[in-house]
C-alpha cells in the first residue's frame, strides 16, 4: 500500500481539474488523472510527471457504470486505498439554457454528469476511501448552484440564465450534504467547492480567474485537518450561502 496520500481527480486532463491534480501532486500526493479521452489523459499525465508529480492515468467516464467500476479496480490494484476524491468532471449540458427554450435533453445531460455521475463515482470509491486514515471528498460546484446568489438579482446582472446547469449544481450541493450526514460518524469529510468565475472550456474562457486560482479551494478542502468542516459549501472567501 502506498505511503503517499492517494488522490483521484475526475475531469483532470485540463482546466481546473488539471490544476487540482497538479496542486495535490506538488504537495506530495500520488494523483490519479481521471478522464475519458485517452490522448488528453496521457498528455496530462506526461506533463504532470515532467513537473515531478507522481501521476497515473485513470480511464474514467462518470456516466458509465463499468468505466467507473474499472477505475475503482485500477486504483485498488495500484494503491490499495484512496485518500482524496475530487469530483470535478462537469458539463453545461447544452444550449439554450433559458427555461422557456431549454430542451429536456440538456437538463438530463447536466444532471447525468453533474449529479448522477458524482454519486456513481463516489459510491464506487467509498470502499477505498474507508481504508484511508483521513479521507476527503470534494465536489466541484458553482455559485450558480447557490439559490441565495441566484436570487440576488442586482448582483447577478449580466450573468446568463441557466435552467440546466445551475439547478444541477444546486442538486449537487444537496447531495453533498446528504453524504456528509450519512458519513458524519466516520473520518470522511465531504464538502462542495466553488472555484469562482474561472476561464475554462465550460464557459468559453470568459472567466476572469485562472484555472490555478479556481483549483485553490478544492485543494484546501482536500487537505482539511481532522475535525474540519463537513457538509459545507466554500469558496476562497469562506462559506458560500446556499
Amino acid at each position: 500500500m502506498s505511503e503517499r496520500r492517494v488522490a483521484l481527480v475526475t475531469g483532470a486532463n485540463k482546466g481546473i481539474g488539471y490544476e487540482i491534480a497538479a496542486g495535490l501532486g506538488a504537495l506530495g500526493d500520488t494523483v490519479g488523472v481521471g478522464a475519458r479521452d485517452a490522448e488528453r489523459r496521457e498528455a496530462a499525465v506526461t506533463t504532470l510527471r515532467a513537473a515531478g508529480v507522481d501521476a497515473f492515468g485513470v480511464p474514467l467516464d462518470v456516466t458509465d457504470d463499468e468505466s467507473v467500476a474499472a477505475a475503482a479496480r485500477l486504483i485498488e490494484e495500484r494503491t490499495g486505498r484512496l485518500d482524496v476524491l475530487v469530483n470535478n468532471a462537469g458539463v453545461i449540458g447544452g444550449f439554450p439554457q433559458e427555461p422557456t427554450k431549454i430542451g429536456l435533453d440538456v437538463i438530463r445531460t447536466a444532471v447525468e454528469v453533474n449529479v448522477i455521475g458524482v454519486v456513481r463515482v463516489t459510491n464506487a470509491m467509498l470502499p477505498l476511501l474507508r481504508r484511508a486514515a483521513a479521507p476527503r471528498i470534494v465536489n466541484m460546484s458553482s455559485s450558480g448552484g447557490s439559490l441565495t446568489r441566484q436570487t440576488t438579482f442586482g448582483d447577478n446582472a449580466g450573468r446568463p440564465i441557466s435552467a440546466g446547469y445551475s439547478p444541477s449544481k444546486s442538486m449537487l450541493n444537496n447531495i453533498t450534504v446528504q453524504y456528509a450526514k450519512e458519513l458524519y460518524d466516520t473520518t470522511i469529510l465531504v464538502n462542495a467547492a466553488c472555484p469562482g468565475f474561472t476561464a475554462t472550456d465550460l464557459n468559453g474562457s470568459r472567466g476572469f480567474r485562472t484555472p490555478r486560482q479556481g483549483a485553490a479551494i478544492a485543494i484546501r478542502l482536500a487537505t482539511l485537518p481532522n475535525g474540519g468542516p463537513t457538509g459545507g459549501f466554500f469558496d476562497d472567501d469562506g462559506p458560500v450561502p446556499w
